[in-house]
C-alpha cells in the first residue's frame, strides 16, 4: 500500500527534523550527514560543521527507511545504497552499513528554488561580462554545448542558466535522473529516468528517454548529465540535425571533455570504429564551457572552447575563445 503524499511529507519533516532548518531558503546548497552525530553543510562553496545531530543511528535509519518506502526502493544490508528525493525536490544519496562501516552516510543536494540566471552568475563573478555576451551568442546560434567540470563546480547551475536563454518559441525537452533544472520558459517538457522497482521492473534510462524524445519534435534537447551509452545517441542526434542541444559531463579540461565523451560513447552496445566516433564527436560538439571551483569555494568559467574538427594525425582541433585561471575569486 502506498503512503499518501501528505502523510509522507509530514513524516519526513518529523524524521529529518535535525536538518529541517538547512532545507529552507537557498543559502545551503548541500547537507552531508556522516553518521547520526556529525552534520556538515555547504554554504557558498565552503563546508561548515553544524551543531545539529540525530538522536541516534536508529533515528537516522528510521528516516531513511521511511524515505525508501515512499520511493519504492529497497534499503537493507543487501541493498545499502539509496537514491531518492525529498518532498521539496532535494536529491538524497545514502549509504548504510555494512557498506558504510562508520554508520549511515547521507548527502542531500538542495533543490534551489531560485535558479541562477546568467546575470546572477555575472554578479557572483562566475563569468565576466564579455563571457556572458559570448555565451548568449553561443546559445542564440544554436550551438551544441557541453558544460564540463568537476563535482561541485556548478555545472548544473550553469546549464540551467544557458538553457534558460532558449527562445520562447522553442520546444525544450529536458531529461534528468532527478529533476533539478527550472528554465522558466513556456514550452518545456520534463522527463525523468526511473529506477527498477523491488522486482527489477519498470526501469527507464536516460538513453531510452532520449530515443523516445527524438520522435517528440524537440527544438532543443537538454540532458542533465551524460554518464554512459546515451552519449552515442546524443552525438548521433546532434550530427543528424538536432541543434541547440545542451548537457554536462565530468571533466577537468576541454580536451578531457572530448576524451570522456569517447569513453562513454564506447559504453553503448553499438560498435563504432574509434576514428569514425572521433569524427562524429568533432562534428557534433560546437562549444565546451569549462567550469571550476576556486580555492575560496566560489565557481568560475575558465574556458569557452570551440571544437573545430578532428584530424587522424593531430587529433581534435580546438580553439579557446575565452580562457582564464581558476585562481581565487570574489565571494558572494
Amino acid at each position: 500500500m502506498s503512503i499518501p503524499r501528505h502523510v509522507f511529507d509530514e513524516t519526513v519533516a518529523a524524521l529529518f527534523a535535525p536538518v529541517a532548518a538547512f532545507l529552507e531558503g537557498d543559502d545551503v546548497t548541500e547537507i552531508m550527514i556522516n553518521g547520526h552525530a556529525e552534520i556538515y553543510v555547504e554554504r557558498r562553496g565552503r563546508l561548515y560543521r553544524t551543531g545539529s545531530e540525530f538522536a541516534s543511528e536508529h533515528a537516522l535509519m528510521s528516516a531513511l527507511r521511511n524515505l525508501s518506502q515512499f520511493v519504492g526502493r529497497e534499503l537493507n544490508p543487501r541493498h545499502p545504497i539509496l537514491e531518492a528525493r525529498l518532498p521539496d525536490g532535494s536529491r538524497v544519496e545514502a549509504i548504510i552499513p555494512p557498506a558504510a562501516s562508520s554508520g549511515p552516510v547521507v548527502c542531500i543536494r538542495r533543490f534551489r528554488r531560485r535558479q541562477l540566471t546568467l546575470n546572477r552568475l555575472l554578479e557572483l563573478g562566475t563569468i565576466t561580462r564579455d563571457t556572458a555576451g559570448l555565451l548568449r551568442t553561443v546559445v542564440a546560434r544554436r550551438d551544441n554545448v557541453l558544460v564540463a567540470g568537476g563535482s561541485g563546480s556548478g555545472k548544473t547551475s550553469l546549464l540551467n542558466a544557458l538553457a534558460s536563454l532558449a527562445s520562447e518559441d522553442d520546444r525544450v525537452v529536458i531529461m534528468e535522473d532527478s529533476q533539478e533544472l527550472q528554465l522558466g520558459l513556456s514550452h518545456v517538457v520534463h522527463l525523468e529516468a526511473q529506477p527498477a522497482d523491488l522486482k527489477g521492473r519498470g526501469e527507464v534510462t536516460i538513453r531510452e528517454l532520449l530515443r523516445a524524445t527524438l520522435r517528440m519534435r524537440p527544438d532543443r534537447i537538454v540532458i542533465g548529465e551524460i554518464r554512459g551509452g546515451e552519449a552515442l545517441d546524443l552525438i548521433q542526434a546532434m550530427t543528424s540535425g538536432h541543434r541547440g542541444c545542451l548537457s554536462t559531463v565530468h571533466a577537468t579540461l576541454p580536451f578531457d571533455t572530448l576524451s570522456r565523451l569517447e569513453t562513454m560513447a564506447l559504453m553503448s552496445d553499438v560498435d563504432v570504429p574509434l576514428n569514425v566516433l572521433r569524427g562524429q564527436i568533432a562534428s557534433a560538439i560546437d562549444t565546451i564551457v569549462q567550469v571550476s571551483r576556486r580555492s575560496d569555494g566560489s565557481r568560475c568559467v575558465t574556458h569557452v572552447t570551440e571544437v573545430l574538427g578532428y584530424d587522424q594525425e593531430s587529433g581534435y582541433r580546438i580553439n579557446h575563445l575565452f580562457e582564464r585561471s581558476a585562481g581565487s575569486g570574489r565571494r558572494e
